[in-house]
């Protein structure tokens, strides 16, 4: 049978090389975009077969005969011992936000290989990495979270400094997956009916499989899958119902539900709400990707995108700034994500039976969570790039309607007024042109697939609202975990100015704190959805950066910890994701303070707003929108600077810890198993 195997993993790893180098070396030629998902597939496999499984047993050496945190510290709250397919899609639910929906898509500008590549190679060799060797550590340290797990293994100084950079960056990376929410839902029966009915529906099902039928997992989730497929399909009827209009809100009523749920979802013990919620959500995220690609199976269309187009100049119009560093970028959860170390060691170590098990949450939720970034490059690529530009271009670039589409056809990319309001019928929407972010034109790639195998065109604007109800619920679940991620790190935080507010087993600092969290991400919301210039708004620019800052960070912690447990020899595994986030983050930063290019830096852009509000005939109600956007840029700046700062003392002293390390502090180093004091 050995002989056979290896036959099996030589056929397997020479069609993934294969498949990788049709996309690479196509030029003129129109790849089918199932040499995507045969690469992802295949490289998938031999990352997981052969990388994990030497991360686990030589770097990490799990080992089930370890008792976990979830057992020995079990608390019926916060540490509770869970089943690994419950713990697997809560994992899978947390770390899979709007990142691998809207990144490769908004990437696509550059064509589709860069990022591709990046998705592909960098999850198996970073993000997976990252995730994996992270829950690892943070499960052999009682799940100590990673501001905690920084102050243990490199020192107080890059401790506490992480704590508060990582909490800073996670208030932004909150407030702005709520806005995402927000504006996905707002006016839509549909996707709020079908989000609100998720919560009662997780409550009934954790109380179902905890208390009702303890362990039966099967008949818990046949019970909760129905009930939320029941909620899916119904909600599209529900606006027509005499309660309907009570489904129906604006931004701001959104916001405040929104801000109400993370509130509970931090408090309530874990196994009420947030771990079933985020369980059923995981079977909607993973169904709905395994039918899209079966779909694009089906269909096998094209990639109309080149895979080099010429925006790798840094001159794109869906947003500025060269092919590198910004297509990795924008790319972010889909590769990489720093958000993730913090699922990692939040609420996932506290929750895992046995420790090999984390090689299948930590390493594998992240592959497929790669494999969602793949079928959202395809969504984007295999529409023609004049739609494609047309939908993601700002007005202010290109203009709308018949104009837009002249000056996007002057690119090279063909695309008629006639087709673009042809497309808006087909989905439903009064227009397309300028729909950015990202997430629209997904909704319409992911419509077209679905269409094309599943109805015909009569259908598409179900699918295309379907999509876009999808696209909330998908990032919810990741919302409602960071909340209670951000409560342990705030909790990690304030005891180190008086021990007993760190005390986490105290309801009234778990309530305290919670209100803490949700109050500070839910002010730059609120105040987003009812200013277009303030809150969440001024901030945004930063979500991509401050995300792979705070990989780099936890890579830092993990090569740390790697070392202080006597595997230096092994450090490469994460110095080769760290190096090349160093290179890519802080390029990246000072690029967006300092570039003289107003579509890329924030200083340049205040320069240009000033000299258009210094010009004659300016009205007095655009030099007072220009005034907000000069303090935003310069806030943004500021704070670019601040994230700099942080990763550049954490990374120094990190390296001082390694240095003393590696030339035989033996006092320093712990056993792999030995937990921190």
């Amino acid at each position: 049978m050995k002989p056979l195997r290896i036959i099996l993993w030589i056929a397997v790893a020479s069609l993934g090389a294969s498949a990788l180098g049709v996309l690479a070396l196509s030029r003129g030629e129109e790849p089918s975009v199932l040499w995507f998902v045969v690469a992802a597939v295949c490289v998938y496999s031999l990352g997981y077969r052969f990388y994990s499984r030497f991360i686990a047993d030589r770097v990490l050496e799990l080992d089930d005969a370890h008792v976990t945190p979830a057992i020995r510290l079990d608390n019926g709250r916060d540490y509770v011992p869970t089943q690994k397919w419950i713990t697997f899609g809560h994992h899978f639910a947390a770390i899979a936000g709007p990142g691998p929906l809207v990144g490769p898509v908004l990437a696509a500008q550059f064509g589709y290989l860069p990022s591709t590549l990046w998705i592909i190679i960098g999850a198996v060799l970073g993000g997976c990495v990252q995730d994996f060797v992270i829950l690892g550590y943070s499960l052999k340290r009682d799940g100590r979270s990673l501001g905690r797990m920084a102050s243990d293994e490199i020192g107080p100084v890059a401790g506490f400094t992480a704590l508060v950079g990582v909490l800073m960056i996670m208030v932004i990376l909150i407030a702005v997956l709520g806005l995402v929410v927000v504006n996905a839902m707002k006016h839509s029966a549909w996707a709020t009916s079908t989000v609100s009915a998720t919560i009662p529906i997780a409550m009934l099902v954790g109380i179902y499989m905890t208390h009702l039928r303890p362990g039966r997992l099967v008949e818990g989730s046949a019970l909760g899958v129905g009930l939320v497929m029941l909620a899916v399909f119904g909600g599209r009827y529900v606006e027509g119902w005499r309660i309907g209009h009570y489904f129906v809100m604006d931004a701001p009523a959104l916001s405040v539900w929104i801000i109400g749920y993370g509130f509970l979802a931090s408090v309530l013990p874990i196994w009420l709400l947030l771990a079933p919620r985020d369980y059923l959500s995981a079977f909607i995220k993973i169904g709905t990707i395994i039918a899209l690609a079966l779909g694009i199976v089906v269909m096998h269309p094209p990639a109309l995108m080149p895979p080099l187009t010429q925006f790798t100049n840094g001159l794109g119009p869906v947003f500025g700034g060269k092919v590198f560093p910004f297509a990795f970028i924008t790319v972010a959860c889909g590769a990489i994500s720093g958000f993730h170390s913090l699922i990692a060691s939040g609420t996932t170590p506290k929750m895992l039976e046995h420790e090999r098990d984390a090689r299948l949450i930590g390493y594998g939720a992240m592959l497929m969570e790669s494999f969602v970034a793949v079928m959202a490059m395809i969504a984007a690529v295999m529409l023609q790039p004049g739609v494609y530009f047309a939908i993601n271009s700002p007005a202010g670039v290109v203009g709308t309607g018949p104009a837009a589409a002249e000056k996007i056809s002057s690119w090279g990319y063909a695309v008629t007024d006639a087709h673009m309001q042809e497309l808006a019928a087909d989905v439903g929407e009064t227009s397309l042109y300028a729909r950015t972010g990202g997430a629209p034109s997904l909704a319409v790639g992911m419509a077209h697939i679905f269409a094309s195998s599943l109805g015909g065109k009569s259908v598409m604007a179900l699918w295309y609202h379907f999509a876009i109800m999808f696209e909330a619920l998908f990032i919810l679940s990741t919302l409602d975990a960071g909340t209670r991620v951000a409560r342990f790190m705030l909790q990690d935080l304030l005891g180190h100015i008086y021990a007993p507010l760190g005390d986490s087993a105290s309801y009234v600092n778990i309530v305290a704190t919670s209100a803490l969290i949700v109050s500070a991400w839910g002010y730059f919301l609120y105040f987003g959805t009812i200013d277009p210039f303030g809150g969440i708004n001024s901030l945004w620019p930063l979500f991509g950066i401050a995300n792979q800052m705070l990989a780099t960070i936890a890579l830092c912690v993990a090569t740390s910890a790697m070392i202080r447990s006597g595997k230096a020899r092994y450090a490469f595994v994460t110095l080769i994701p760290l190096s090349w986030l160093v290179a890519v983050t802080m390029t990246a930063g000072v690029e967006k303070i300092f570039s003289a290019m107003p579509n890329v830096g924030f200083l340049a852009h205040a320069a240009t707003l000033a000299a258009e509000a210094a010009a004659p005939g300016v009205t007095d109600s655009r030099i007072t929108e220009v005034t907000r956007l000069i303090w935003n840029d310069r806030i943004d700046a500021a704070m670019t600077a601040f994230f700099i700062a942080v990763v550049i003392i954490v990374l120094a002293d990190s390296a001082r810890v390694w240095t003393n390390l590696t030339l035989g502090s033996s006092s320093s180093t712990r056993k792999p198993n030995q937990v921190a004091a």
